[in-house]
């Protein structure tokens, strides 16, 4: 997810995976706890393997991977950018192209060049290339820049690759404030007129690419990428759902896989609902570290050094209450105020980097204590990627066209949601209505689903790094430690700690393994654990 800009911006984006609707979409402690048809995935779905492609360039491709990227100057100094084309539909090359804006910052030297090393920051939905110019580009280690050129494409439907389109500014507005906790009927019927209107606008925007945005087409997309570039393997640092996007490549390409670092990583082998249940309980348990550090401190305006952190939760859903009652000013120039729906969403932002915690513990003193949501509301619209002339990146676009795509939905109608709610607040008090009701968004897309909970598994393939932190709200660590068993090559490095991801985190530790593993191909030893 991103360098710190407000709250590590481009980091956060990395974050929002899942269901991502008015929320990211939540998740749980493991147990299986509902039985739809559409959501738990038969033993033989579930232990199915991505199979490999051929080795052999299908010749119906073969001017895709002849391409030679002619650079040019981005407008940012020391990057180059260039287009290149992928087919829209890989079973129909002849059928159409996408154009896919890739960017690089050459190696810097001294020391030999080892090649290209791709960078993704997640989302899915997130700008790659945004990513390299703002973080990757300038932040990562000096000596991996050094000797790599850093290469980053953005995925197909994603910002400058043809982005998917939904909604205009202002209705994204309205999106984003939609209550997401219903009390009724009405405002139940409110809230699945909110999925469907956002699902209408991309399909009315976006028809033909909503069918062609899946994760495996963005995986053989990069195998283009990397011949273009003349790399004869990948080398590749994927975060969040970057992870599982260089794990898809992994199973289409074991053969082609060079050094992979999956930091943050995902499970593919989940099915929507159980992925949205354990991110759930991820985000109550970064909630819960938040909440013993906040009573530490004198401005923490949900308790003192002897409240439980579930009385710290208690005071936050009593005021996400009273805010669904009476949304207070936000010094919105737009009119906006601050509702439960975004209150909830500031607050959800904030557990992805522990850095945050002081600012949310000033936004929420604000809200609480002086009747101002600006702070709130800033850390929202950085969720959210909206500026400040009302306009949205198209991340939540993207983010619902790939996830929706992906897998069948993790709840086909209301009635499946209210049925669920037991165990998505048990799985988190604060958070877990919120999150449940967040994952039906997928219910009304217009296009049906393509993909399949799966195991991966890219026999034959280099050794690959699977990084995990302890208590990653996003990306719970053992969807880290189910990656690790299922690729044949895989090392676990975990990271005992708090935060999404681990790499360029702070920790000397987690840097020093991976950097030598980029630089000499020598992955950390089985076990490896740091703090």
């Amino acid at each position: 997810m991103h360098t710190r800009r407000t709250l590590r911006r481009s980091r956060m984006a990395a974050g929002v995976l899942a269901a991502a609707a008015l929320l990211v979409a939540g998740c749980s402690d493991g147990g299986s706890t509902n039985t739809a048809s559409t959501n738990t995935a038969s033993t033989t779905t579930a232990q199915a393997a991505l199979a490999p492609l051929p080795q052999a360039t299908p010749s119906a491709l073969a001017s895709y991977y002849g391409q030679k990227p002619v650079w040019r100057s981005c407008g940012v100094p020391g990057f180059q950018c260039a287009t290149l084309k992928a087919p829209l539909d890989y079973a129909h090359p002849e059928s159409g192209q996408v154009r896919l804006a890739v960017a690089r910052k050459k190696a810097t030297g001294p020391g030999k060049p080892l090649g290209s090393l791709l960078v993704n920051p997640g989302g899915p939905g997130g700008s790659a290339v945004g990513y390299l110019q703002e973080y990757a580009g300038i932040g990562y280690p000096a000596q991996v820049r050094a000797r790599y050129d850093m290469v980053a494409v953005d995925p197909r439907g994603v910002a400058r690759s043809e982005p998917v389109e939904c909604l205009d500014g202002r209705q994204m507005d309205a999106y984003t404030q939609t209550d997401v906790t219903p009390d009724d009927q009405e405002e139940t019927d409110e809230l699945v007129a909110a999925y469907k209107k956002f699902a209408e606008g991309c399909g009315a925007r976006s028809a033909k690419l909503l069918r062609h945005v899946s994760t495996v087409e963005a995986a053989r997309d990069m195998d283009i990428v990397r011949a273009a570039l003349g790399d004869r393997k990948l080398t590749y640092v994927g975060a969040s759902y970057g992870t599982y996007l260089g794990a898809t490549y992994a199973g289409l390409y074991p053969d082609r896989v060079g050094r992979l670092v999956l930091d943050g990583a995902m499970d593919p082998s989940l099915p929507a609902r159980r992925m949205n249940l354990d991110q759930t309980a991820g985000f109550e348990t970064a909630f819960q570290s938040f909440a013993k550090d906040c009573v530490k401190h004198a401005d923490c305006p949900l308790g003192g050094p002897r409240t439980t952190p579930q009385q710290v939760g208690d005071h936050l859903k009593a005021f996400f209450r009273k805010l669904d009652a009476h949304p207070i000013p936000a010094g919105d120039a737009d009119g906006r105020k601050l509702g439960e729906a975004l209150a909830t969403t500031g607050v959800i932002a904030a557990m992805y980097d522990e850095a945050a915690w002081e600012q949310l513990r000033e936004a929420l003193t604000s809200a609480m204590k002086q009747n101002d949501g600006a702070g709130l509301l800033s850390l929202s619209d950085s969720y959210y990627e909206r500026d400040s002339g009302g306009r949205y990146a198209n991340l939540m676009f993207a983010n619902a066209a790939v996830n929706c795509l992906d897998l069948p939905p993790a709840f086909d109608s209301p009635q499946q949601v209210e049925k669920a709610l037991p165990a998505f607040e048990k799985a988190s008090p604060v958070f877990g209505a919120g999150l449940a009701w967040s994952s039906l968004n997928c219910a009304y897309w217009p296009v049906r689903a393509t993909g399949e909970p799966h195991r991966i598994k890219a026999a034959g393939a280099a050794p690959i790094v699977v990084v995990g932190t302890t208590r990653d709200p996003a990306t719970p660590y053992r969807w880290a430690q189910s990656l690790t068993r299922q690729l044949s090559s895989a090392r676990l490095l975990t990271y005992v700690g708090d935060g999404h991801t681990a790499y360029g985190r702070g920790s000397t530790c987690i840097d020093s393994a991976i950097n030598t593993y980029l630089l000499h191909g020598t992955p950390p030893p089985a076990g490896k654990r740091c703090s």
